[in-house]
């Protein structure tokens, strides 16, 4: 594989609290390939999260790299000598978290506007378009005008995840997406991700939802002990689990 088609690759990241009685992260390395739908699985307290938002440095790791694009976003200055602009690389990396983070005082066409006029400078016309065009992507354009206050779980992800698309990202980041939501809100929003995995964004999604994990990715990590323990093919991590602690989440998960 050439090394263009790595768009993010992981070395050796740790990440320790309280000295190095606690790790959350130990010892973490991976490529994430332009085109993955990766999704990360395991018990709570793996690493998972941590895991993913040391990818944007919304952690700041104890040690180790995270080279995005060509450039270690861990270091202070770019191959260049100048100092390094992290919010530039972040602008490039779409996160949806468990909750929405939507402003409250503001109408969702707003909500959507912001970052592309404030962040990117884009024209407001231009930024409203764009995000009308998403909102009717998810279903949501009757909504441009409401608050999220007017809005469902469900509906307020979409948006959180249009959003994010509205600043045309390289890769999406999503903490646990559904994980707040009502059961039958779920699907909604997974419906939206299954759509833009097969529009070919590259997205890396820490997850309990072992169906979408099975069904959309085309690979799946295994995390526990700040650890990766297992990563292959939803065929294989699933139907054919190698190391004895997935073994027992999959008994326990799988029903």
């Amino acid at each position: 594989m050439e090394i263009s088609d790595k768009l993010i690759q992981v070395r050796d990241l740790k990440k320790y609290y309280n000295g190095e009685n606690i790790k959350a992260l130990n010892g973490i390395s991976i490529d994430i390939n332009k085109g993955d739908v990766m999704v990360v699985i395991g018990p709570s307290g793996s690493g998972k999260s941590t895991f993913l938002r040391s990818l944007n440095l919304l952690e700041i790791p104890t040690s180790g790299s995270i080279i995005f694009e060509g450039v270690d976003i861990t270091q202070k200055r770019g191959p260049d000598g100048k100092k390094l602009d992290i919010d530039l690389h972040r602008q490039k990396m779409g996160m949806v978290f468990q909750h929405f983070n939507l402003f409250p005082h503001k109408t969702i066409l707003q909500n959507m506007t912001l970052a592309p006029v404030k962040v990117k400078g884009m024209p407001l016309a231009d930024a409203e378009k764009k995000a009308m065009d998403l909102l009717t992507r998810v279903g949501l354009a009757d909504r441009a005008d409401a608050f999220p206050i007017q809005l469902s779980g469900g509906q307020k992800q979409r948006v959180a995840i249009v959003r994010a698309l509205a600043m045309e990202p390289d890769v999406m980041l999503f903490d646990e997406p559904t994980s707040a939501l009502d059961p039958e809100m779920v699907g909604e929003v997974l419906d939206v991700m299954r759509g833009l995995a097969r529009s070919g964004m590259t997205m890396v999604v820490v997850t309990h939802e072992m169906g979408f994990a099975r069904e959309v990715g085309n690979r799946v990590v295994f995390m526990d002990d700040g650890k990766i323990l297992e990563e292959g093919t939803p065929d294989s991590v699933f139907n054919h689990p190698q190391n004895e602690r997935l073994q027992d989440f999959l008994s326990k998960v799988l029903v």
